[in-house]
């Protein structure tokens, strides 16, 4: 999508977390806010308050839906649908905004000619969505001056993620909600930093600052300033290197801070993978489940033992200080980074001030590193060469921040597109890849709860947190826990075509008849060992919330 694949493709918010509090109307699809962002979803909470009217789509009864004008309860996997079918009542009855298409979009006609068929029945049919509730939604967001979109993995996490998103950003600008204040196409990150780390172009296809590695231009840039060559070809997704560990094509692999084992999808395929590499490195600051398989493990600084900088979810760089001393012999990761460049014949701390000039000392007498990566990074990246160390002192400054006198941008796009107008993507739906058959008559999908973090890495060494949610858990509906005679808190086996789990059953109405819920935290009970693998064609994310599974008690 001209003008939006950069941002969105890195995940950025269009606008600020502050502006949630000042929107006419916030769509939340495919995020459980409260538990997986609760800072954010307070700023909702509050502009709820306010009398902003706030529409939730997810399947499960989250608690955020106690604050909602409405409840769009849909089935997983077919968020399309609905989007699609909202759309089509918003141009049938002339809700779009006609003078932003004109102005700043390409495609309309081909996109409005492949809504004619998502009628409210149809979106109904797919989605489960009362065709009422459709075009009450479509209604209220089209007819806000200020509407926002906000999703998370609920949305990117399919076969169809990619298109998933191209959705999302056709309903923001068939409504005219790209470029103000309070509204736009939000993705809310999931992780502390992994927007810092996109920005650093750990992804295949770019260099730091979204700059394509393909283009001659960029490699020149960075070649000059690096001085080494740059591959020109685009790298393997980190769900591409299993299938590439397994077939022998990849040989080793150095994991930074990732707990792969637990976080990829079909958890005994990763293993497989693991297990047949010839040299496994893993860089964390705990021996996780993935660490346990490495050939060598190289103890890692917490957060609150380094400095530097991490960008959250609405583009924020902001300044990291080191507060504690790390334990033993652990050390910052940009620190073992530039042990291991020197050991391998490359100084890097010379290069970078060769081109930049920056010298800047620490108390001891020692380079100021961190200070001098970040300098190396506005350098090359054209959205951050306004940032300074000292401009980020305080409350951080949003990219793009083009040169030292620009005060970093809360909202994008005010003055257009960057490539000019922005594209419309004709999508049509598709259903998830496994779905519900006799043998697997129910649907398994899964994510965070709000005490336990990711795969548990930190939070599960907490007695505190393991007092209060340190049990697996699968959320079961009254009606099927009935069918297949199961009580609260029961044992259950939840088995799928990759294999099979036991923990606690929790039954109520939180999901709908036909779904399971499980979160991914639990060593002990691992969602990812049923989770699908199979891939989105263009971003090469896994299904993740779509599986088929059956559930029996245990024993």
């Amino acid at each position: 999508m001209a003008g939006l694949s950069t941002v969105f493709g890195s995940g950025a918010m269009s606008n600020s977390i502050e502006e949630i509090e000042d929107a006419q109307t916030l769509f939340v699809i495919g995020s459980n806010t409260t538990e997986a962002h609760p800072d954010i979803a307070i700023r909702m909470k509050k502009a709820a308050k306010n009398g902003a009217k706030l529409i939730v789509a997810d399947p499960r009864k989250i608690p955020l839906v106690q604050y909602a004008d409405l409840w769009l309860r849909l089935r997983p996997g077919t968020d399309i649908a609905l989007l699609n079918s909202m759309m089509h009542v918003i141009l049938e009855e002339n809700l779009h905004d006609p003078s932003f298409i004109e102005e700043r979009t390409n495609g309309f006609d081909d996109f409005s000619r492949g809504l004619k068929e998502f009628t409210p029945e149809l979106g109904e049919k797919i989605s489960g969505v009362p065709k009422d509730d459709i075009i009450r939604a479509a209604r209220m967001f089209a007819s806000s001056e200020r509407a926002g979109i906000y999703y998370t993995l609920g949305i990117t996490q399919h076969t169809h993620g990619t298109n998933n998103v191209f959705s999302i950003a056709n309903l923001a600008l068939l409504t005219g909600n790209l470029g103000k204040e309070s509204a736009g196409v939000n993705p809310l990150r999931g992780q502390n930093n992994v927007q810092g780390a996109c920005d650093m172009g750990c992804t295949p296809d770019v260099l730091p600052g979204y700059q394509k590695v393909t283009d001659q231009k960029v490699r020149e840039k960075f070649e000059e300033m690096w001085g080494r060559p740059i591959p020109d070809k685009v790298g393997l997704t980190s769900t591409d290197m299993i299938g590439a560990m397994i077939d022998g094509r990849l040989k080793g692999l150095y994991v930074m801070g990732e707990n792969s084992v637990l976080s990829h999808a079909h958890m005994s395929h990763t293993i497989q993978a693991l297990e047949n590499l010839d040299f496994l490195v893993v860089q964390d600051i705990f021996l996780t489940e993935t660490a346990k398989l490495a050939d060598v493990v190289l103890p890692a600084a917490s957060f609150a033992e380094k400095n530097g900088t991490f960008t959250n979810t609405e583009r924020r760089v902001q300044r990291v200080r080191k507060a504690i001393q790390s334990p033993g012999e652990a050390l910052d990761d940009l620190t073992i980074i530039g042990m291991l460049s020197s050991r391998m014949g490359y100084d890097h701390v010379r290069k970078i001030v060769q081109a930049t000039g920056f010298q800047a000392l620490s108390s001891g007498g020692r380079y100021a590193y961190p200070e001098q990566a970040f300098r190396e990074v506005c350098f090359l990246s054209p959205a951050m060469a306004g940032m300074t160390y000292l401009r980020l002192a305080e409350k951080g400054l949003q990219w793009p921040c083009p040169d030292q006198d620009h005060p970093g941008t809360p909202f994008l796009f005010k003055d257009g597109f960057p490539k000019g107008r922005a594209d419309f993507t004709r999508v049509s739906y598709e259903p998830s890849r496994e779905l519900p058959d006799s043998e697997y008559p129910l649907v398994l999908t899964t994510g965070r709860n709000l005490y336990q973090y990711h795969t548990g890495t930190m939070t599960r060494k907490s007695k505190a947190i393991e007092a209060v949610a340190g049990q697996a858990y699968v959320e079961i509906s009254s009606t099927d826990a009935e069918h297949v005679g199961i009580g609260n808190s029961e044992m259950v086996t939840v088995s799928s075509r990759r294999g099979a789990v036991s923990l606690q059953a929790r039954v109520g109405n939180i999901v709908p008849p036909g779904v399971l819920y499980m979160p991914f935290h639990y060593a002990e009970a691992p969602a990812n060992a049923l989770t699908n693998s199979v891939l989105d064609p263009i971003c090469r994310i896994p299904e993740l919330k779509v599986c088929a599974v059956k559930i029996e008690k245990s024993g």
